[in-house]
């Protein structure tokens, strides 16, 4: 695993070189994650990774939260072997004294998360440096994933797909949205999750209407659709996916729209392959559910990307500048929502391949009767 750190260093490096920055602090837990493999929540203390234009990378962090056995390099360990250094300091120290003074000068860049606070500081004590979002130089490489990545997301999705049949065979009339969001929980455990990526959407009725319902007490009645959207956490990486079906019989236009809904999301998700317009799948997507005249009722975006968090950089959308490229991984998930009474979305995760697109996702997309 060392090289694998190591080789994603070297790529932020390059990005670094690209973007004219001299340094790159770093405090987003993912990110820390992604290049270091160290999983640190420091709450209000100062913790940060530093990557130099030269030199060994280092971290500036608080004594109490400590690294793996065998992280805690000097600086000059560290650059024998190629890893990170390690700068700690105590409770009452000044830690942003201590890491201005291992800055070089010119432009660093700042991790988009990092607390003004900081930053002020910083900018304080070395009024000779200029400042700029660094984060770029990591999200564009964790847009693309590597092999292991792709592994983790699809085992996710895997369990994702099992747990989307399993609470869809359980729900029943009487039971709450509450309960629905808890017995999943339960379900990812059994599964071998870690845990929710997100905290789920789970709506009954007219709350489907909104995209980003949470649940509530409501109890679910005879005749009613059901929207779930729900994702778990397995070794670090996020599923994401979203189904809508029905408890009794749907009438027409619940399945005039889920259907038609049904069919934008398959449409985008035919036209995925490298070198497409992320901006074409969303107006493919958009037209599709327009021609069959709900198109202001479609709100929100067509995907996200995903990874080590639920929503990463980079988006579906009318406005994406991105082109799809192997080894990226987002959400298609159109959706049309009629107020006050019923909304439908359906979400897969696709993930870019060197030919066109693997569908990440495999539950059934079709209008049920559970």
């Amino acid at each position: 695993m060392k090289e694998l750190y190591q080789r994603r260093a070297a790529a932020v490096r390059s990005r670094m070189k690209e973007m004219g920055l001299t340094s790159l602090i770093l405090s987003e837990t993912s990110a820390l994650l992604y290049l270091t493999g160290e999983i640190i929540h420091p709450g209000e203390r100062l913790t940060v990774l530093v990557i130099r234009e030269k030199g060994p990378a280092f971290w500036v962090r608080n004594r109490l939260f400590p690294l793996k056995e065998g992280m805690g390099l000097t600086m000059d360990e560290a650059a024998e072997t190629g890893s990170f250094a390690d700068i700690s300091f105590e409770d009452g120290e000044d830690s942003i004294k201590l890491l201005s003074r291992l800055l070089p000068a010119g432009k660093a860049g700042i991790d988009k998360t990092w607390p003004s606070h900081f930053l002020l500081s910083l900018m304080e004590e070395r009024k000779d440096l200029s400042f700029v979002n660094g984060s770029p130089a990591v999200d564009q490489l964790r847009a693309v994933k590597d092999e292991e990545e792709i592994r983790a997301m699809r085992l996710a999705s895997a369990i994702n797909d099992r747990a989307m049949e399993r609470i869809s065979h359980w729900i029943h009339a009487g039971v709450t949205e509450k309960e629905c969001a808890e017995k999943l929980l339960a379900i990812y455990k059994e599964e071998g999750a870690e845990g929710f990526s997100f905290p789920p959407i789970v709506s009954f009725g007219a709350h489907g209407a909104d995209p980003h319902h949470m649940p509530d007490d409501t109890v679910l009645g005879e005749k009613e659709s059901v929207l779930f959207d729900i994702g778990c956490r397995k070794d670090h990486y996020c599923s994401d996916m979203t189904r809508t079906f029905f408890l009794g019989e749907p009438s027409e236009e619940e399945k005039k729209v889920h259907d038609l809904v049904r069919r934008a999301g398959e449409l985008a998700e035919s036209m995925v392959r490298p070198g497409i317009p992320l901006s074409e799948l969303d107006k493919a997507a958009r037209d599709c559910i327009a021609g069959g005249g709900y198109g202001p009722c479609f709100t929100h975006r067509l995907g996200h990307f995903i990874g080590l968090k639920e929503h990463e950089e980079g988006e579906v959308s009318a406005s994406s500048p991105l082109t799809a490229k192997p080894g990226m991984i987002f959400s298609i998930e159109p959706g049309i929502y009629l107020e006050g009474r019923f909304g439908v979305r359906i979400e897969d995760l696709v993930l870019v391949t060197d030919t066109g697109c693997e569908v990440l996702n495999h539950a059934p997309r079709g209008w049920r009767i559970s």
